[in-house]
């Protein structure tokens, strides 16, 4: 499993916290600092989903 998806996952996790708590709290800069953490670890997500397929096609 590439790195990248771990770290992806990490990041959504995170963004997903930061996102919640900024709602609960009233504070919108945390909350959209963490809508955007949540963005970065689906795309870093992604990242590592398509290093792992080439992975697997060149061991082929």
């Amino acid at each position: 499993m590439s790195h990248n998806r771990i770290d992806g996952a990490a990041h959504k996790a995170a963004g997903a916290i930061k996102e919640a708590t900024g709602k609960l709290i009233g504070d919108r800069e945390l909350e959209a600092k963490g809508a955007a953490e949540k963005i970065l670890g689906t795309a870093e997500n992604e990242v590592g989903k398509s290093q792992d397929k080439l992975g697997a096609a060149l061991r082929k």
